[in-house]
């Protein structure tokens, strides 16, 4: 065992034991957050609003704050962005990290306080690693290095007094200098900042070609990316040729099943595990404790208190949202949060389901917002995903990226069908019969769906192949590569799609 490795499992030992605790005092936990939040947060603006000093209980917060999403957060924001102090937290907030993905063309800058940078975003960071290293005991990951995607800040924001930019900048920004040298972190500050994507994904695959790498961690697509990168620089067939080391894929922000079987392709020899995370702009929510479970753990104790509102009552006038001390298994819920940089109630649209209790672990099930229900199919990006790897495992196939949107029939006999825009790595042998797997595959994953096409007149799924790098060149033409942008699976709306399609030439 190296030195450097054995030295990090006993650094970070002090975290192990602290997440085990979890398992029994879980809710005492989230009741002491959330007491630490209405206490600090008394005296700011948004404190003395709604009437915090009087907070006695989860009840009376519930009773005197709204549940929230950007839009009522904004105007606190932009204020804070001018340099406002005790406005949503108490101080001065000079990191914002942002935020909007591709579904959205409106950019949104959450606050990232120096509490929650420190006890949240990083210290997530570094559970990864904890748990990590106390369940695989074979690990050398202190003997290698370990690439660690990050975005860059936007400098049409940033100046002397505040710093803007995706929150993987913020955090490789403020990450301690001992940890990015205990764990070899690359790529440097200086090639991390590199504001041109095509230039940072070039410096950076010329970077790890010739050293010993250990593990990696982001978005899935955009690791791929620089991974094939460097191969075709190096001029070999498998990632593993050139890492052989290679033990570790950190992943969240999205789900892992659609490039899964890419990740397997590049490393054969089956020893890369996986470890799933909850990571967003807004905060650092879960870490995949147990790499043998499939679900994530809720990580209590970083400043943030959870709530939940049932799925089947979410958006209805009735719905109430749920402490994690009241939730049940095998349930959808979504997800609010407040937190330590002064997000209240906060909706984040994301939906999961928990699967344990003692300790509180789930799985991300969707979005609240991003599927497609035109016509009772009622499906979601999920149900899609599992789909897709179902008809890619069977057609052999694979695939770098999927979105899809409905088509509405003129004639109105039918009730449209599922427009499948796909951009093949492997290209399977019959893509009409690729189609036909893939919806069967869908009816089997989505019952609603299943009624749509059997028994509602839906029409079979259209499949459209994209060009290599179709999507590449969409979200570059958007100015969205890398970072923490991705492609949106479903659509209700053919907005995107269209775009893509004018594209695909």
């Amino acid at each position: 065992m190296d030195i450097l490795t054995s030295a990090a499992r006993l650094f970070l030992r002090y975290r192990v034991r602290a997440i085990r605790r979890y398992a029994l005092e879980g809710d005492a936990i989230q009741r002491r957050t959330l007491r630490m939040l209405v206490r600090k947060a008394r005296n700011t603006e948004w404190g003395r609003e709604h009437g915090y000093s009087a907070i006695h209980s989860y009840k009376d917060f519930t009773e005197r704050v709204p549940i929230g999403d950007y839009a009522s957060h904004k105007p606190y924001i932009l204020r804070m962005m001018e340099g406002a102090r005790d406005v949503l937290w108490k101080g001065v907030i000079t990191r914002f990290a942002t935020s909007s993905g591709t579904t959205s063309d409106v950019v949104k800058f959450i606050p990232v306080s120096s509490h929650g940078l420190k006890r949240c975003h990083l210290r997530g960071g570094r559970d990864v690693t904890a748990t990590y290293l106390d369940q695989y005991r074979n690990s050398h990951i202190g003997s290698g290095y370990s690439l660690v995607l990050s975005g860059s800040f936007n400098p049409k924001f940033t100046n002397g007094r505040i710093k803007v930019g995706d929150i993987s900048a913020i955090m490789a920004d403020a990450a301690p200098s001992f940890y990015r040298r205990l764990l070899h972190l690359v790529p440097s500050a200086k090639i991390a900042q590199i504001k041109d994507p095509h230039e940072k994904f070039e410096a950076v695959s010329d970077l790890i070609i010739g050293r010993n790498m250990v593990s990696f961690s982001g978005l899935p697509p955009w690791n791929i990316m620089i991974l094939e990168l460097a191969m075709r620089k190096a001029g070999v067939n498998t990632a593993e040729e050139l890492w052989p080391g290679m033990e570790l894929f950190a992943h969240g922000g999205m789900s892992l099943t659609p490039y899964k079987h890419k990740l397997e392709a590049l490393f054969p020899s089956g020893k890369l595990l996986f470890k799933e995370n909850y990571n967003a702009s807004e905060g650092f929510f879960g870490v995949q404790t147990d790499i043998t479970v499939p679900a994530i753990t809720l990580m209590l104790d970083y400043g943030n208190f959870f709530e939940f509102i049932p799925m089947k009552v979410y958006g209805m006038p009735e719905q109430r949202a749920v402490p994690v001390w009241e939730v049940l298994t095998g349930e959808d819920y979504a997800v609010l949060v407040s937190t330590s940089s002064g997000l209240w109630r906060y909706n984040m649209g994301d939906v999961v389901r928990f699967t344990s209790l003692r300790p509180y672990r789930f799985v991300i099930v969707g979005r609240t917002h991003q599927n497609i229900n035109l016509w009772g199919e009622d499906l979601s990006v999920q149900q899609a995903e599992k789909a897709m790897a179902r008809a890619c495992e069977k057609c052999h196939a694979a695939i770098q990226e999927f979105t899809v949107a409905p088509v509405f029939l003129e004639d109105q006999t039918s009730r449209g069908f599922h427009q499948w825009l796909v951009e093949f790595t492997r290209e399977p042998a019959s893509l009409d019969e690729f189609a036909i797997i893939l919806d069967q595959a869908l009816q089997e994953e989505d019952h609603d769906y299943e009624d749509f096409r059997q028994y509602t007149g839906g029409q079979p799924l259209q499949l459209v192949k994209a060009r290599p790098g179709l999507f590449y060149d969409w979200l570059d033409s958007k100015g969205k590569l890398g970072g923490q942008h991705k492609v949106p699976r479903l659509s209700s709306s053919r907005k995107y799609i269209e775009e893509l399609l004018k594209l695909n030439i």
